[in-house]
């Protein structure tokens, strides 16, 4: 029976190449699903024997701390020399971008209290 052991969905296309990388180099038998055409269906990561899936999520635990680990050190480092991205950074690179954004949004919001008040409610 298959079980599903790494959902796929909003990772990272480093982070699934690295776990598929791990589970080959230790011979774990698996294959992989994507969400289809329509994104609809489950991607993922699925182990072919019930056997191995001690195994593999132990592996991937370790990983994904690891991940996590190397992140915050690479955030911290980014801060500290001031690249991180923020939104003011952001906005000034691209202005007219954000400013598009800015009012798309308060348009949508008059339209929605407009429309509230004309139904009386």
């Amino acid at each position: 029976m298959s079980l599903l052991l790494f959902p796929l969905r909003g990772v990272p296309e480093d982070e699934a190449d690295e776990v598929r990388e791990l589970l080959t180099e230790q011979a774990i038998d698996f294959y992989e699903t994507t969400a289809g055409n329509w994104e609809m269906s489950m991607p993922g990561i699925w182990l072919r024997q019930a056997d191995d899936v001690e195994k593999a999520r132990a592996l991937i635990n370790a990983y994904q701390q690891q991940r996590a680990i190397s992140s915050r050190e690479t955030y911290k480092q980014l801060k500290q020399e001031g690249l991180q991205q923020t939104f003011l950074k952001a906005f000034i690179a691209q202005p007219v971008l954000y400013c598009t954004y800015i009012f798309a949004m308060g348009l949508v919001i008059y339209v929605s209290i407009k429309l509230l008040y004309e139904f009386g409610l």
